[in-house]
């Protein structure tokens, strides 16, 4: 059994070196490239005859072996093959369990998926603080709650509320603020002007002001795709 097994391996290796050389060809043409493939055949030769004195061979754990070997080589091939892909793959299942996070593509796009209330939702930046939007279309400006404004620093009692806006809930009052820099994912706006809204809200807003910066937006099934 152990010289069928031999035999076996220099008959696979005679093969695999000769899909080599018609994929590859000219690659043994020269006596150098000759000479170094006898050289690495007798090497294989050589340590390949340890199995004419082995007295037993467990067969199945040898088969198992190979198997796992391959199956391991083959993820890593068709992973690198479709890493784009899989890249893809995982931006969505990513998105799909936290919403808000701002998924970026290739291209620079931020792809915002839509949550379980139908809106979408971003983690994004205000001066560095790390906030949660709403996008709203309905909204002209770029509205922060007390409690964002807070997170900023501020202190929403000592703040002058002299913007009158209509709201869903009747009229309401802002008080006018300008960020440094606002961003999205790697979408970044400096000297952005808000407002801060005077009653409590259950979330910053994103509004037209914003999205009116961008080259596009789009709403393409459950995604919000921004441009910059």
């Amino acid at each position: 059994m152990g010289v069928l097994v031999w035999l076996a391996l220099l008959f696979a290796a005679g093969i695999g070196i000769w899909l080599l050389a018609d994929y590859f060809p000219g690659q043994l043409s020269s006596d150098d490239n000759q000479i170094h493939m006898v050289r690495l055949l007798s090497i294989l030769a050589l340590v390949s005859s340890g199995v004419l004195f082995a007295r037993r061979i467990n067969f199945s754990e040898v088969v198992r072996n190979i198997a796992i070997w391959v199956g391991a080589a083959a993820v890593l091939v068709l992973a690198y093959t479709y890493q784009d892909e899989l890249t893809s793959v995982a931006m969505r299942v990513g998105g799909e369990l936290m919403p808000s996070e701002p998924m970026v593509t290739a291209t620079g796009e931020v792809t915002l998926r839509m949550g379980d209330n139908g809106h979408f939702h971003a983690m994004g930046r205000a001066n560095g603080t790390r906030l949660n939007f709403m996008i709203d279309t309905g909204a002209t400006g770029i509205v922060l709650s007390p409690g964002d404004a807070r997170l900023l620093g501020l202190d929403p009692a000592r703040l002058r509320y002299t913007r009158i806006f209509q709201t869903a809930n009747g009229m309401g009052r802002g008080a006018p603020y300008r960020l440094d820099t606002l961003s999205i994912g790697p979408i970044e706006f400096h000297d952005v002007a808000i407002s801060i809204n005077e009653a409590e809200m259950s979330s910053s807003l994103l509004g037209m002001s914003f999205l009116n910066r961008l080259s596009s937006f789009e709403i393409r099934g459950r995604g919000l795709i921004l441009r910059r």
